[in-house]
């Protein structure tokens, strides 16, 4: 339907239709995704002017991105936040202007695909309607609280009395998205439609004169005095229980602004201040920023994406890489030496999918795309063909020799190795630029960084490429030089070697760790390689921190073949995959100091000589592959903050 009238500023468009419904458009100028400026936010106001002087039938929110609807605000606003008035500008801006949205006489509607974050979803929640488009990729999340921020423009306010209470916080304490379906489960939308009906069902629910939706039943009753205080205290607990330190003053600051101040965040000026520019504020943008650094890498290339992955080795690092290409909606050979070899990790790959995909068609079309292949037939058809047998160096070489003739010319040829030279695997090969590393980490469907190794000549711009098929998968690429550990392995060898000299001095194991997850780490150094496997911790000390001798520590429990999690014992038991952790002492005064020490020096090193080009891909590698703690900012981020305090002598080491 053409329309009648339109109206245009730079980022929006406004159009009138003779059934009376406007259609505006929101197309960031000079921009990939829209983003929620001040300029963007300033017109937004004056087309609330023009409505408001012209009311129509009803109004249609809609995207002219491709990416999706709305990002959220422009985080790059928050850098620059010093004082208390800034801090209460940027809230006031954007509250104020979807206030006065969800005030409108007439019905309002977001038509929601792709991505709608933050105050994209915000925006949207001032809307009387909202639907998604059921399609891969539309995703609805208020992810504030990984910035160490909050929804501040109505979501602590609108969600609850949406959703709930209870599923309303969960989303805002996790960022956690939801995708359509589960969007429409929540009452968050109140439908998913598919892509060809959009416009038509748009304007018939804008027409509809239904009410709004509310949440009912306890759910509902959970946003009223006294159960309010009630979930509030148990929100609080929950989270004091996750992060005994708080070190993420967000989450507790959103759980408090909805309790008490009915989610407006103007009324607590001071919290406020206190956390858009707090430290933990400010190195989480930090660690946005650095994150988007590496999805750049991730970008499609000149070469036309992958279509056909070629797994060599049905192991858990194979058969799980290829689980998760097949995932991603690539067609996945798997081969190994037979089929038996081949059935743990079909297995393996149906329960990822029945927990990723709630539709049993699309986790059946997943699994179908998983294809055993025990002799290799698919080399031929690859375009790019992964290793993923033994660390044994020629096994690999003569595996390499059999493999290059029968594939395509401009296939990549991958080696998911974590520990063996990347110079040494290409001696020999006839076209030795071609092998490329690309080292994912365990387990691999949860494991966000991958390292992409380069070594010598690069055939075709190998690297990039790599780094293009990385991004494929919805992996962040870091690209890194041929190198003993290439970077995340590097760093973590002298810090789990560091844990176990204490054990030798006889601090507790459970005490090392708790030092460390308090100090902000996923999991302590002893679990960490209790996890790994002692005898792979061993070999990686041996090679990446020059360790002739062991810690008496380790060699002992090998020497009984308690190698950790997968023998049911190492530093500790472990029962249903989890450690039994008993600790009776208290941590020696600077033990997370000590611990964390050698770790940010090898990162320094790993820079220093080239292994990554610079100390802000250092900090990304590190955080995304080891999880060190992200409101730190990254190591060397951490040691440039904290100098001279890291550097200085410990007390606690001998």
């Amino acid at each position: 339907m053409n329309p009648d009238t339109t109206s245009s500023w730079r980022h929006w468009r406004l159009e009138r239709h003779a059934d009376g419904l406007a259609w505006l458009t929101i197309d960031r100028a000079d921009a990939a995704v829209n983003a929620l400026s001040a300029e963007v936010l300033s017109e937004f106001g004056a087309v609330l002017d023009e409505l408001q002087a012209r009311p129509p039938a009803g109004l249609i929110i809609r995207s002219g991105k491709a990416a999706g609807f709305i990002a959220g605000a422009d985080v790059e606003e928050f850098a620059d936040l010093t004082t208390p008035e800034q801090a209460r500008q940027l809230v006031e801006r954007g509250w104020n202007l979807f206030d006065r949205l969800a005030a409108v006489s007439y019905p309002t509607l977001a038509l929601i695909h792709g991505h709608c974050l933050g105050g994209g979803l915000e925006l949207a929640l001032a809307c009387r309607y909202r639907l998604a488009i059921d399609q891969p990729g539309t995703s609805l999340a208020l992810p504030e609280v990984m910035l160490g921020i909050f929804p501040g423009w109505g979501g602590m306010r609108r969600l609850p009395a949406l959703i709930g209470a209870p599923a309303a916080l969960d989303m805002m304490l996790t960022g956690r998205p939801a995708d359509a379906r589960r969007a429409a489960a929540l009452g968050l939308v109140d439908a998913r439609v598919p892509p060809r009906l959009t416009d038509a069902a748009a304007r018939q629910h804008v027409q509809s004169g239904r009410p709004a939706r509310r949440a009912r039943g306890i759910a509902g009753w959970l946003n009223r005095w006294p159960l309010k205080l009630l979930a509030a205290r148990r929100a609080h607990r929950q989270i004091a229980a996750k992060d005994p330190q708080r070190h993420y003053p967000a989450a507790p600051a959103i759980v408090t602004l909805w309790a008490r101040h009915g989610g407006n965040a103007l009324r607590a000026p001071e919290i406020v201040h206190d956390i858009l520019t707090s430290d933990t504020a400010r190195n989480l943008l930090r660690v946005f920023r650095l994150q988007e650094r590496l999805k750049a890498y991730g970008k499609p290339g000149n070469a036309p994406p992958a279509q056909h992955v070629h797994v060599v080795g049905a192991g858990t690092m194979g058969g799980d890489i290829a689980a998760w290409c097949a995932f991603k909606g690539l067609t996945v050979t798997l081969q190994d030496q037979d089929a038996e070899r081949i059935a743990p990790a079909l297995g393996r790959a149906a329960a990822l999918y029945a927990r990723k995909l709630k539709d049993p068609r699309a986790a059946r079309a997943a699994f179908d795309r998983l294809v055993p292949d025990p002799q290799g037939n698919g080399v031929a058809r690859a375009d790019i063909v992964i290793e993923a047998i033994s660390e044994q160096a020629d096994a690999k070489r003569a595996l390499y020799r059999a493999l290059q003739p029968r594939m395509k010319p401009d296939a990549l040829l991958a080696t998911n190795t974590s520990s063996l030279s990347l110079a040494d695997l290409r001696a020999g090969l006839d076209r030795p630029g071609q092998l490329i590393g690309i080292h994912f980490f365990n387990p691999v469907a949860s494991m966000p960084l991958v390292e992409v190794v380069q070594a010598g000549a690069d055939h075709g711009q190998a690297q990039a490429r790599a780094c293009a098929f990385v991004g494929q998968l919805g992996k962040l690429p870091l690209p890194v030089r041929d190198a003993p550990g290439f970077l995340v392995n590097a760093v973590l060898a002298p810090y789990m070697l560091e844990a176990m000299r204490c054990v030798d001095e006889g601090i507790e194991p459970a005490v090392i760790d708790r030092a460390m997850t308090d100090f902000g780490m996923p999991m302590g150094p002893l679990e960490l390689a209790d996890t790994v496997g002692l005898d792979i911790a061993l070999a990686a000390g041996r090679q990446l921190a020059g360790q002739d001798e062991p810690p008496r520590c380790l060699a002992e429990r090998i020497a009984r073949n308690d190698l950790g999690r997968k023998t049911g014992r190492g530093f500790y038991a472990w029962h249903d995959g989890k450690p039994r952790k008993t600790a009776t002492d208290s941590a020696p005064p600077g033990l997370a100091r000590r611990l964390v020490q050698p770790l940010i020096d090898r990162t320094r090193q790993q820079v220093d000589s080239g292994v990554v080009a610079d100390a802000d891909l250092a900090d990304a590698g590190v955080i995304f592959g080891t999880g060190f703690a992200p409101f730190t900012g990254g190591p060397l981020h951490l040691r440039a903050a904290s100098h001279p305090p890291l550097t200085e002598p410990d007390p606690a080491r001998p």
